[in-house]
């Protein structure tokens, strides 16, 4: 009798679990760059469970297998492109990535899986900032500005890194902030005359866009930032020149969060939810009259 109280508990704690990565999705849906999070449920490994015959060393006989329940494992993103929102602020950035990887077809949710079934995911850049300890960082929220120092920074005071890995500062000859300025689809700074920008060492100015091989390693550290696990560092390195990424100017890419599926998605979790927690007090009532009622006779 416990062993289906505690399989409708496990279902329970999976489905709350599954609640809540809706939620946080619902909560992003106007956050810039943000990737919606999915719920895998999985179910615990089954037990063969067989009937034993006589006393020691007798024959078994097999009765099937035994379900001990399911459990949310982990949150996988969906890194589908967003849609682009046209803000006209020149200081708004979206990236356009389309990354290809030869002899592979990535379906809209950037996922190719082979003949063997191996499951293989579009490369996704990213831009990179550091965070508050100066570590180095990743995002896809491109809403920046430019501080009184002349750095390049965003929503949070996270300075964004330029291509010699250093923060990028758009300052002119007096030292005096840049507010008047294009950028390229490749990430490049332009003067107000279309001359490339120049930085303190007289190298020209522009975006460092990471490439993430494998974007499922990127783990949330909350504020719009990504980092990786050390020993993954390895894949993450500079967008190459050949790559299909685009940098847009006055634009941002909104989350990729569907609404409307969230909602269904978070009522279909909530019922489930409700549904276990009967099953849970029907077991508690059995037990009870068990308990207090059968016992006494």
């Amino acid at each position: 009798m416990l062993r289906g109280l505690y399989t409708a508990a496990a279902g329970m704690i999976s489905e709350q679990r599954r609640h809540d990565t809706i939620t946080n999705n619902i909560a992003n849906i106007n956050s810039p760059g943000f990737k919606q999070g999915n719920a895998l449920s999985r179910s615990f490994p089954e037990m063969l469970i067989s009937t034993i015959r006589g006393g020691q060393g007798a024959s078994t006989a097999p009765l099937g297998k035994m379900s001990l329940g399911v459990f949310s494992e982990e949150s996988i993103s969906i890194h589908a492109q967003g849609d682009l929102q046209e803000t006209q602020n020149p200081f708004d950035f979206a990236l356009v990535s389309k990354i290809q990887v030869p002899g592979m077809n990535f379906d809209a949710s950037g996922k190719f899986v082979n003949a063997d079934g191996e499951r293989t995911f579009q490369p996704q850049a990213l831009f990179t900032v550091l965070n508050a300890d100066g570590e180095q960082r990743y995002s896809l929220n491109g809403k920046f500005t430019v501080d009184t120092a002349g750095q390049l920074v965003n929503a949070n005071g996270n300075q964004v890194l330029g291509r010699d890995g250093q923060p990028l500062l758009l300052i002119d000859g007096a030292g005096q902030p840049i507010h008047s300025f294009k950028v390229t689809d490749k990430g490049e700074f332009l003067d107000a005359n279309g001359l490339p920008l120049l930085g303190p060492t007289g190298q020209p100015v522009g975006l460092m866009l990471s490439r993430a091989e494998n974007p499922n390693l990127l783990l949330r550290e909350g504020n719009g930032l990504l980092r990786i696990n050390p020993g993954d560092e390895a894949t993450v390195t500079q967008v190459a020149a050949g790559d299909q990424v685009e940098v847009r100017q006055g634009f941002i890419e909104r989350s990729n969060v569907d609404s409307a599926q969230s909602m269904v998605d978070m009522m279909s979790a909530l019922r489930a939810y409700e549904a276990n927690q009967k099953v849970i007090q029907s077991y508690d009532k059995s037990m009870e009259k068990a308990a207090n009622e059968v016992g006494r006779v």
